[in-house]
């Protein structure tokens, strides 16, 4: 812990069971064994700064691969994600549980809206919208196609 004792530059700072009064020099921060200070400014960042991620997709990565609205469409349909909105509203600690929920909002031809929330076992963790379409299968696949082919060819 450490704590001054104004209006000196001298801190006590207690260490286990030890006293200690050192001098520190005005705005500077003291870092005990194993820990860091932090005094609550950010560093400035630039407007325009970027970062970058490339991730190849592998079929693990593939929207069929996550539960949907299967029960409801036909063979040979899927639904396709085309926007989210969401907000998130806490962290959630390695180990814990997250449960996801969709929720129907909206149905407009092949449009279907939903709200979406997101909890572990202590609080809401997230919330916001999510917007599908729903896709003839044979035609997607043939888009894919082309898309792949052209890829390839370095086009």
């Amino acid at each position: 812990m450490i704590f001054a004792v104004p209006p000196t530059t001298s801190y006590i700072l207690w260490i286990g069971n030890t006293t200690v009064l050192r001098t520190i020099p005005a705005g500077e921060g003291v870092n005990l064994p194993g820990q860091t200070t932090y005094d609550g400014r950010m560093r400035p960042i630039p407007l325009g700064a970027k970062g970058t991620f490339t991730l190849r997709v592998t079929p693990a990565h593939l929207a069929n691969q996550f539960k949907d609205i299967r029960g409801y469409l036909d063979p040979g349909e899927s639904a396709v994600g085309t926007a989210v909105d969401v907000r998130h509203l806490a962290a959630t600690p390695v180990g814990h549980e997250v449960t996801a929920e969709a929720e129907v909002t909206r149905v407009d031809g092949r449009r279907v809206a939903f709200n979406v929330t997101a909890r572990d076992e202590i609080e809401e963790i997230g919330r916001g919208t999510h917007e599908r379409v729903v896709v003839d299968l044979r035609r997607l696949d043939e888009r894919l196609s082309a898309k792949r082919k052209l890829n390839i060819s370095g086009r």
